[in-house]
């Protein structure tokens, strides 16, 4: 393969021709697939086993369904209990498409609006089936109990979102992922107390099991004992959701991490797109340097909430309320008169970028710079009244209250752009099957829907998708092989997976080094942001590559975990998902450096039009990049998978 290595970074390997979804009209390749798929009758689904990872939105409606369907499932979370999985942090709202506004929108509008959203580097087949079922998802959440916000007459009530001209989101105040979680929560719990699930609690996958080619269970870790644990299975679902804590400061939970997607990722599931990250706008700025988590504000704020910088750099110390109406540059609703303030993220947050860069940022001064901008309420107050705009964001400006200790119905809020969602994860088919048999991976885990940038109230409708009516349908596919050959804890490949586990814990407990993983973990997100975050050049990229090299070298050398393995020890947690996000971060890198152009969230300065807007090279990177691992230390192998569009037509995204 040597012939085929590119600039020394990576390996030109095989094009991906077959993603399985059928051939037709694209309003009949869902139900097709369906049809054709074979099925498991309902005795045999009790001697089947599957193993799901994770138990948010995707994983737990992945896990309650498939309990339903009479498989036994076995459910890992590594938190104490499902309810806690980081959906339930979600805020704004879930998009469907049911026209209740009666705005003109469709299956096929919210199809479109997700294809240019995602700038043409989704898949045409994956995103119109997310379109289809979106409407099933409202009616099953609602059958759930879960307390959508109603109009006066007792109708769902709807609002908009960035990206899209109609009003499709369907929400409960800034809370609709925990209302939507505990629903799942609900479904899981009914199947716990049935017996066809199991749930592990306090339990974190640390490996992938494969034998023969085939994924075969996990091998996880009981948090609080320490002990190495075995399970096996006839086939495993991944719905550990993103890897957005690759940059260490993000709007993730701190102990969300990629540590399962990418164990399986070195045990040959390719990687798709990794480079691509989406970066939210509204988010609470950094406060300090020592700062280890950020809050996000719900992209909802912008229906009514005006961005605003001021127009002289002089008066950015000054109150806002005493910066006069036309010294102030309301510059969403200048640069993009058709969407004003509801531009898709990727769109807004590198304007908020750019005015902080022009040196007309608000707030206090951090490393030499103000990085905020302002969110401005007065106009809504003074529109619909105070006591409405607090009916519909109340507990969102109580939250930014108690973190600020500024009050945003006297003052504006100040936002700036974080690192909120990765579009990027493993490679799936149109079953969600990775390039692993027997491996299926939903939700945020996966590359599948958003392309390049994903629209806000998508990713809570992709999950439950995922979970409720799509792996459902694909996976017995997969299982009407079965029954499958059982395997022992003695089995040579299984044994072999234990063991490597067991000498990768010893490692780190006893390494005599002198550094933390967090000081590691720091460092790297230092990298990741300055030259893979919000805008990328290819000097950048470079070296960005050759930092982390340094980091990872050093980190194998000086990583220090203190206490033992076999107990409660969350440094030894710490440390090998820092390993993983060292080697996922450098694949970022190469992803970003070898896709010359921009699109969505991955911005090349190099790729722009003369407005600065991102622009596309359909002819030479209209493709997923899935990448393959190629072993410690080798360069990655490159796979490539054709976007063909068939019923979009793909030009410059344009929101003015």
């Amino acid at each position: 393969m040597t012939e085929n290595l590119v600039e020394g970074l990576y390996y030109a390997g095989e094009p991906i021709a077959d993603t399985k979804a059928p051939a037709g009209p694209i309003e009949n390749i869902w139900s097709t697939r369906k049809f054709e798929a074979r099925l498991v009758n309902p005795a045999n689904r009790r001697k089947l086993d599957v193993i799901v990872v994770g138990t948010g939105l995707a994983g737990g409606a992945g896990a309650a369904s498939l309990g339903e369907m009479g498989y036994n499932v076995k459910a890992f979370f590594y938190q104490d209990s499902a309810r806690r999985a980081h959906s339930i942090a979600a805020q704004g709202g879930i998009n469907a498409a049911k026209n209740y506004k009666n705005d003109n929108d469709s299956t096929y509008r919210l199809f479109y609006d997700t294809i240019k959203g995602g700038d043409y580097r989704s898949r045409e087949s994956n995103v119109y089936r997310l379109a289809e079922v979106s409407a099933n998802i409202i009616d099953q959440c609602v059958a759930q109990g879960v307390p959508f916000a109603r109009e006066y007459g007792g109708l769902l009530d709807n609002r908009s979102f960035g990206g899209v001209q109609v009003s499709r989101t369907f929400y409960a105040r800034g809370q609709t992922g925990q209302q939507l979680l505990i629903g799942a929560y609900q479904a899981l719990m009914r199947q716990v107390k049935a017996g066809t699930v199991k749930a592990y609690s306090r339990h974190e996958m640390v490996e992938l099991i494969v034998v023969d080619g085939k994924a075969r269970g996990i091998i996880a870790r009981d948090m609080v004992t320490g002990e190495i644990e075995t399970h096996l299975a006839d086939a495993v679902v991944l719905g550990t959701g993103g890897y957005g804590n690759v940059f260490f400061l993000s709007t993730n939970a701190m102990g969300c991490n990629g540590s399962a997607i990418w164990r399986a990722h070195r045990k040959g599931a390719y990687f798709g797109n990794p480079c691509y990250t989406q970066i939210h706008p509204t988010c609470i700025p950094q406060s300090g340097t020592s700062q280890s988590k950020l809050t996000l504000m719900s992209e909802s704020l912008r229906n009514d909430g005006r961005i605003w910088v001021p127009k002289k750099a002089e008066d950015c110390d000054k109150d806002p309320r005493d910066i006069p109406e036309e010294d102030r540059d309301y510059y969403l609703e200048r640069i993009y008169p058709a969407f004003g303030n509801l531009v898709p993220r990727d769109i807004a947050s590198r304007q908020a970028k750019n005015m902080c860069d022009e040196g007309r940022g608000v707030g206090p001064m951090l490393d030499g710079m103000r990085r905020s901008v302002y969110l401005d309420f007065a106009d809504a107050i003074e529109r619909l009244g105070k006591d409405a705009v607090s009916a519909k964001y109340g507990n969102l400006f109580d939250m930014y209250k108690q973190i600020t200790a500024e009050d945003p119905y006297e003052v504006p809020m100040r936002i700036y752009p974080a690192v909120h969602f990765t579009m990027g994860g493993l490679w799936v088919d149109y079953d969600l099957q990775s390039s692993i048999p027997g491996l299926f991976v939903t939700g945020e885990a996966n590359f599948s829907d958003h392309g390049a940038n994903r629209l806000g109230a998508s990713a809570l409708m992709q999950g439950l998708s995922d979970g409720y009516f799509v792996l459902p349908n694909t996976i017995n596919d997969y299982l009407a092989d079965g029954p499958f050959e059982k395997l022992s804890e003695d089995h040579p490949e299984v044994a072999k997976t234990r063991q490597s586990v067991e000498d990768r814990m010893n490692f780190f407990v006893n390494n005599d080094g002198n550094r933390s993983a967090d000081s590691y973990h720091k460092e790297l997100g230092h990298i990741m942001w300055e030259y893979c975050g919000m805008e990328r050049t290819d000097e950048g990229l470079r070296y960005a590559i050759g930092e982390i090299r340094k980091l990872r070298k050093d980190f194998w050398e000086n990583i220090r975990v203190p206490g033992e393995a076999a107990e409660l020890n969350q440094s030894l947690e710490k440390a090998g998902r820092v390993a993983d996000f060292l080697e996922l971060g450098e694949l970022m890198c190469i992803d970003a450096l070898h896709r010359e152009e921009s699109c969505g969230g991955h911005f090349r300065a190099e790729s722009q039009t003369e407005e600065g807007e991102a622009l596309r090279d359909d002819k030479n990177y209209a493709y997923v990049a899935a990448w393959e691992w190629n072993g410690e230390d080798a360069a990655p192998i490159l796979h490539k998978e054709d976007l063909n569009y068939e019923f979009v037509e793909m030009k410059q995204r344009s929101y003015k």
